[in-house]
């Protein structure tokens, strides 16, 4: 503990550094973070290295990146990010997650994404969400426990999805005030955010909106309905105003892919203060799902080039959650870098797989890391060795199949349970037709 206040002040001496000159003083704080790091496996020397090329090439899109971030957002706002994001859940968090993943056998998530509530005030379509109801939510001290117990497992980093998160955003802003080391984000369809809890967040400093945003005007608003993207652009107003940091969340979809991966959507994106876009394929979930929204391989392949595109060229972080298995090794969920727990308790193995053989009302967090569901995630990850076919419900449905029948899982869909056979039937022919593609993209990223 001493060890670690120690690395906590060299940062907070480091960081006085850049609020006096960040341009000249960048290198040091990263020569702090050098120290802090040390050497090994646990130590995140391959991104230290990337960091540092940003660094040595300020004319880069990655270095206007970090500049937007010092010169846009709240100086205390950035101090604690860094501190709860790189120090915490990055740094700190990292070894005691390794340590223990060894010690238990198990896997051991960086992140813990959860329901607050099923409730929302939006209807879209080929949302699973809004098969669930209104009627569910985690209490505050559940939550809260969700977060003590995690911290004993090294996690400091915690996300919100639903529903619509900010249906208990009173909650949630005590949460982040009484969890001050931890970093909160939230997936958020924007129409919530207004000047009180913008002011919140500015007073407790580590809670950062995900909006969900579907492209241009016609093609959010016929996802979420008319008036959504005037209501996120009032919200994005409010929140560069306000000097907090912020980003996007996107699906793309058979229907959208040109829209939101089009420069213009890139453009309006860093106009607007946004500083990160995450990106997401959709996925059949739910007896409902509207399978014609899927990508096609070609749409997909597109997408692929195109947010590879957006990281070369524009000063916004975009990561495309599908097409950079290669970056994590494949499939995160079933706790080996994140996991799910809806508003009813159960802990899915991802938010997108909704079965479950626990629920976190009736064990601890680490007894839902050895149940039978994830310790089957544990032992067959990755999926696949093509980082480009990570899932295994969309690239490799059978994979899917066989460990819910395996564990006997059971759906965690209370409106309408979802049988596995049924959702992976959504899913074969598009991982026939996938695999040509994946196939291309790996070995012509993978030559010698």
């Amino acid at each position: 503990m001493f060890g670690q206040e120690l690395k906590k002040m060299g940062i907070a001496t480091a960081y006085r550094y850049i609020e006096k000159n960040p341009k000249d003083n960048l290198r040091k704080l990263m020569t702090w973070v050098d120290r802090i790091a040390g050497e090994g496996p646990d130590s995140f020397e391959e991104q230290r290295k990337v960091i540092w090329d940003i660094l040595d090439h300020p004319e880069s899109n990655m270095y206007q990146l970090i500049m937007r971030v010092i010169e846009e957002v709240d100086p205390e706002v950035v101090k604690t990010v860094f501190s709860n994001f790189f120090l915490n859940a990055a740094i700190l968090g990292w070894p005691k997650q390794e340590k223990l993943r060894a010690e238990y056998n198990c896997n051991i998530p960086w992140a813990i994404l959860l329901d607050p509530t099923s409730a929302c005030n939006l209807h879209c379509t080929g949302c699973w969400a809004a098969e669930y109801g209104n009627k569910l939510n985690l209490t505050f001290d559940e939550i809260d426990s969700i977060i003590e117990q995690g911290k004993e497992l090294g996690i400091y980093f915690y996300i919100y999805t639903g529903g619509e998160p900010l249906v208990r955003k009173n909650d949630l802003i005590a949460l982040c005030k009484k969890h001050s080391d931890c970093i909160f984000l939230s997936f958020t369809n924007a129409t919530l955010i207004d000047e009180a809890f913008a002011d919140d967040m500015l007073r407790v400093k580590n809670f950062v909106p995900a909006i969900s945003v579907e492209g241009d005007m016609a093609a959010h608003d016929g996802r979420r309905g008319k008036g959504s993207y005037e209501k996120v652009e009032k919200a994005m107003k409010l929140l560069k105003e306000k000097k907090l940091p912020f980003g996007v969340s996107c699906c793309y979809t058979s229907a959208n892919c040109d829209s939101i991966s089009s420069d213009e959507f890139y453009d309006w994106l860093v106009d607007k203060g946004v500083l990160f876009a995450w990106y997401f394929h959709y996925m059949p979930v739910g007896n409902d799902a509207v399978t014609q929204l899927m990508p096609t391989p070609a749409q997909r392949e597109m997408m692929y080039d195109r947010v590879r595109y957006c990281r070369r060229t524009k000063p916004l972080f975009a990561i495309d959650f599908q097409n950079d298995g290669e970056y994590v090794g494949g499939c995160v969920a079933g706790g080996r870098r994140y996991l799910h727990i809806n508003a009813n308790g159960d802990v899915d193995p991802c938010v997108f797989i909704h079965y479950s053989d626990s629920n976190i009302r009736e064990k601890t967090l680490l007894e839902c890391l050895q149940s039978p569901l994830f310790m089957a995630y544990h032992e067959n990850q990755p999926f696949n060795e093509n980082h480009l076919r990570p899932c295994p419900m969309l690239e490799n449905p059978q994979k899917l199949r066989e460990m819910v029948a395996k564990t006997q899982a059971k759906s965690t869909d209370m409106q309408s349970p979802e049988s596995a056979e049924h959702l992976c039937s959504k899913c074969d022919e598009y991982a026939k037709n996938w695999t040509p593609s994946a196939e291309k993209l790996w070995n012509e990223s993978h030559k010698e």
